[in-house]
């Protein structure tokens, strides 16, 4: 009689289903798609602005009669190569990094998410409060220099 552990799909102790490896494929494909493609975005943003910092720190290293243009391209293409490949493996077949990017857009999903009312009423009671603060600073300071003058601390402008 066949063991139930003998199946690709095994059950675990806590009766979920564990999906057998998949090597490189994407691991729950249709879920995701947007905090996936944002992180993906994110990083591909950040990497091209390390990529460009060590393409200039690279330029200046010399390997026999090789073009310095050739090592910085070799080197910044490597390092993509290599910042691609991480990405793909944390963003898209990590299990643990995947589940955790499609718990991350459920989430967002439930966000009580202000309207563009509330948002301009919100907007302005900030800029109309920092435009008050503004002005009563601008106040206090005019009196305190008029007392400071009248006391000879502040020498008087006139």
């Amino acid at each position: 009689m066949a063991d139930s552990t003998d199946s690709p799909i095994a059950a675990t102790a806590a009766g979920a289903v564990a999906e057998p490896s998949r090597g490189f494929s994407v691991y729950k494909a249709g879920q995701g798609y947007y905090t996936r493609m944002g992180t993906v975005i994110g990083v591909s943003l950040i990497s091209l602005l390390g990529i460009l910092w060590a393409w200039g720190y690279m330029e200046q290293w010399r390997i026999g009669e090789i073009n310095s243009i050739y090592i910085a391209a070799g080197g910044a293409i490597l390092i993509g190569g290599i910042i691609t490949a991480i990405t793909y493996f944390l963003v898209f077949v990590k299990p643990g990094a995947v589940d955790f990017l499609i718990a991350t857009e459920g989430e967002m999903k439930k966000v009580n998410w202000s309207t563009k009312r509330e948002v301009y009423g919100s907007t302005g009671a900030v800029v109309v409060t920092a435009v008050f603060l503004a002005l009563f600073c601008w106040v206090l300071e005019l009196v305190f220099v008029f007392v400071f003058q009248n006391i000879g601390v502040l020498p008087n402008a006139g």
